[in-house]
């Protein structure tokens, strides 16, 4: 049986996400509601009543009556979702699910086809019930059901970069929704939506707390409210986890100093850590940014990361947390070539690592650019687990404002071949593949969520949390399928509305590549908050926090020299990437100008240019985002009206914006290349210092 989605003109604000549960048209409702009519479940586990609760609220909303609960399965079928052996028997026994997978199946009971839905674990029930829910929501057929399904990676987690004070670094949709001040007593009912749309994707973690660490979260009291938290979400699978400042032992413990190998730290972190544990049993473990951006860490004391991170796993172990150490380090004092350092520091620690260590490396060497290469630790460390760190809040691409669906850029970083070590090694089989049987994997995402009442700041944000738990669960997922999933969940099930918010949403990240950061640039953000173009700034205290440092604009050409010939950055790479990337010809053209200082008059794939290819990019940009904004307007009266009206609005301000930096962009780089606009191209609106002269002080979510 096939069906959609009827389309519902009422208004929505966008809280629900992509759980709307819409009723389904009335021919599908006819022909589902014999199926779903009944269910089976043991409902006295936390997680399995919180399966059954969703089954009935999903099934409510699409055929208008919540399935009745049975003791068993009779003539009239039904669902039944177990972990039950006899359940097995009757469904067949699928290999593979391991701790969290799923099988979903159709089987004849009494001669009434009957839907199992079943696992070795209740959390990998809940799961598959929500996959049963988004068959249903997507219009699939619920015929003949043979679905088996596992997570690849084991940790799969959101990072809050949310403050105490509830201000959200590199947040574009209000404040923190952890209001620590009134847990533990009040837990929000907003905790358990959250919670209900992480298990959804298959998000088995959230890191409360930012990565620039405050060490007062790990005072008694305030973990009595991350108890508060940890209650409400362990009915969906999902542990809570703490950043953890590494000079807490100091701050907190009175002792005077944080060396890793000092037997008072390290007493005093075993203490903490028992402690945490008797609060939260199942506590899942710590995370910690550290020697990286004024942080403190173990090389305040002349220790390696391994040293500092074995230290504080050591403690864990006994409880079989795990603790992520970020990669993402730089140093003023560190003359090298800021693509190099985290390679530089870590690469040579590989196999130092505990076992309970993920070291967590960005997808790019920099910091999140609209577009970056692969990290070259990937394939580089293959004794030491390494997990990917994706920034769903888009810190670099527009905040909440600009349409820029992630998944497309997920994906080109996940299927890099890292030829390490043979061809075919791409940055998804590395993160996926344990280094040992049983060692952790996993995948972080720097989450987007805030108090707005749509969570994410933009309707078109949500899309970014639900793929991130789509390729933390599948590294190998396509951006596409995903997307249409996310559409027609969140739209509805009208070709006519889905078709043109996937092509949005699919050439919407490159739109912003072209009018921000074209041809391989990067970092050419104002400074601090990152909102808008400053591609002249020069005069901050670090290099690399400059942008003239990434582009080296001269009279010459452009571009950061990371070949032999320059940084070699480059060499950081297998030798196949570096023949490949090491000659401007061959070179992805996507690239070019992160590894190339090219001339200006170097002529592209396309025939013209370096400067009026450049130039062609920018405005290639600024009407693909006109185009979204014809294509959006065709869906006006098909999609409801409140949130219709807001992505109008956001794409105004993303068209604005674009020109913006389309404009400002091109008068800084013409003072330098001294070259004419190529025909057909109209010059910037003002001149040079106009936007020089323009000052963002209050950009949302900039650092404290």
């Amino acid at each position: 049986m096939c069906f959609g989605l009827a389309n519902q003109a009422h208004a929505e604000d966008g809280y629900d996400l992509w759980l709307r549960y819409q009723p389904l048209e009335s021919a599908a409702k006819a022909r589902v509601a014999p199926a779903v009519r009944y269910f089976v479940a043991s409902t006295d586990r936390p997680i399995i009543a919180a399966a059954a609760d969703e089954l009935k609220r999903g099934l409510a909303g699409m055929i208008g009556a919540a399935p009745s609960q049975r003791e068993k399965i009779d003539q009239a079928g039904g669902i039944l979702i177990s972990t039950d052996e006899v359940a097995f028997e009757v469904a067949g026994r699928p290999s593979g699910l391991g701790d969290e997978g799923y099988a979903i199946r159709t089987r004849n009971v009494s001669g009434k086809p009957t839907i199992f839905i079943v696992a070795h674990s209740d959390v990998g029930v809940l799961y598959g019930v929500f996959r049963f829910l988004r068959l249903l929501q997507t219009g699939q057929s619920i015929d003949n059901l043979d679905i088996i399904d596992a997570p690849k990676l084991k940790v799969r987690v959101l990072n809050h970069w949310d403050n105490l004070d509830r201000h959200v670094e590199r947040g574009y949709a209000g404040l923190s929704i952890w209001d620590w001040q009134k847990l533990p007593l009040h837990k929000d009912p907003r905790y358990v939506d959250y919670a209900r749309a992480n298990a959804s994707i298959g998000i088995n973690g959230t890191v409360l707390t930012n990565v620039n660490a405050n060490a007062d979260i790990l005072r008694p009291d305030y973990l009595q409210k991350v108890k508060a938290l940890a209650e409400v979400f362990r009915p969906y699978g999902i542990k809570v986890y703490l950043t953890a400042r590494f000079s807490a032992p100091i701050e907190l413990g009175g002792l005077k100093t944080a060396d890793p190998l000092d037997p008072a730290v390290q007493a005093w972190w075993k203490a903490k850590i028992d402690e945490i544990y008797t609060v939260i049993p199942d506590f899942g473990g710590l995370l910690v940014k550290a020697n990286s951006e004024g942080q403190p860490g173990p090389a305040d004391y002349k220790r390696t990361h391994a040293e500092g991170a074995n230290m504080m796993a050591d403690a864990l172990a006994p409880h079989h947390g795990i603790l992520m150490w970020r990669a993402f380090v730089y140093a003023a004092e560190n003359a090298e070539d800021r693509h190099k350092q985290a390679y530089t520091e870590f690469q040579p620690l590989d196999g130092e690592f505990r076992d309970n260590v993920l070291v967590q490396v960005k997808n790019g060497a920099i910091d999140f650019q609209p577009r970056e290469p692969f990290h070259p630790l990937f394939g580089a460390m293959p004794r030491t687990p390494l997990m990917m760190e994706f920034q769903i809040t888009k810190e670099y691409l527009g905040f909440a404002t600009h349409l820029a669906y992630l998944g497309t850029m997920w994906e080109e970083a996940l299927q890099s071949d890292t030829f390490r070590p043979a061809r075919g090694s791409t940055v998804a089989k590395v993160i996926e593949t344990p280094i040992d049987a049983g060692a952790a994997t996993g995948m972080a995402g720097v989450a987007n969520i805030g108090s707005d009442r749509n969570w994410s700041g933009s309707q078109f944000d949500q899309a970014n949390w639900y793929a991130f738990g789509r390729f933390a669960w599948d590294p190998d997922a396509k951006a596409g399928p995903i997307a249409r999933d996310w559409a027609r969940m969140t739209w509805g099930n009208d070709p006519a509305v889905v078709e043109p918010v996937v092509g949005m949403m699919m050439g919407s990240r490159e739109a912003v590549v072209d009018y921000m950061t074209p041809l391989g640039l990067g970092h050419l953000m104002a400074t601090g908050h990152h909102y808008g173009p400053g591609p002249w700034v020069s005069d901050l205290a670090r290099p690399e926090w400059n942008p003239v440092y990434y582009h080296k604009a001269d009279a010459a050409g452009i571009g950061f020299d990371r070949t032999a010939r320059g940084s070699d950055a480059l060499g950081q790479y297998a030798p196949e990437v570096v023949e490949a990337w090491g000659n401007p010809e061959t070179i992805p053209e996507k690239l070019l100008l992160w590894f190339h200082h090219v001339p200006w008059d170097y002529r592209t794939k396309s025939g013209r240019i370096l400067w009026d290819e450049l130039v062609t990019r920018y405005d290639a940009g600024v009407g693909a985002v006109g185009k979204m904004q014809a294509d959006w307007d065709g869906l006006r009266g098909k999609v409801d009206t409140a949130r219709w009206a807001e992505v109008r609005d956001f794409l105004a301000i993303q068209h604005q914006e674009a020109t913006w930096w389309r404009d400002a962009s091109i008068a800084y780089f013409q003072s330098i290349s001294k070259r004419p606009l190529p025909a057909g191209h109209k010059p910037p609106a003002h001149d040079l210092e106009y936007y020089k002269a323009i000052t963002n002080p209050y950009a949302p979510g900039q650092a404290k």
